[in-house]
């Protein structure tokens, strides 16, 4: 499948009405594979989903792919797609298949970019990763490294992102 198949794509989903949250997450792959939105797409259409559900794709170069359409809501967050923005990274995982920060200086600069350009459009929403939606199991209202469902993004984005906004 071609990007611009990726592109001109209808899911189907409702748009969304409000954006609370633009969430990052990575693609869980290692440094070597350079995926991009075509190949999310596919993996997300092979589990039985609409297909990609993330607004944009940073690949590892830095380019910026869309993926669903930013006026509807995603399929990344479970309990959350109907007020959020979905950004996923490549990479995220070493040769030994855990959890690592190993993206590039050029995919940070796009995600910056990105970000600030997203939250010029959506002023209120909170800048977080997929990780920090994970439950509070033992309610002391802090999601600690023990209570991530995943690692997903593979590093920590609210304090990175009030350093870079």
């Amino acid at each position: 499948m071609r990007v611009a198949d990726v592109l001109n794509w209808h899911s189907g989903r409702l748009p969304r009405k409000t954006t609370d949250w633009l969430i990052v997450h990575c693609s869980a792959t290692q440094a070597s594979a350079d995926v991009g939105a075509a190949e999310i797409h596919q993996w997300h259409l092979k589990k039985g989903w609409k297909g990609i559900g993330y607004h944009f794709v940073i690949k590892r170069n830095g380019d910026i792919e869309r993926g669903e359409a930013l006026e509807n809501m995603g399929s990344h967050v479970l309990g959350f797609n109907h007020n959020s923005v979905g950004v996923c990274m490549a990479g995220g995982l070493n040769k030994q298949g855990t959890a690592e920060n190993n993206f590039t200086h050029a995919q940070f600069g796009a995600l910056t970019t990105l970000l600030h350009y997203l939250h010029q459009t959506f002023p209120k929403a909170v800048v977080r990763g997929h990780r920090d939606f994970s439950p509070d199991l033992n309610k002391d209202g802090v999601i600690t490294k023990n209570e991530y469902m995943k690692d997903c993004p593979c590093f920590d984005v609210g304090p990175w992102w009030e350093i870079v906004k």
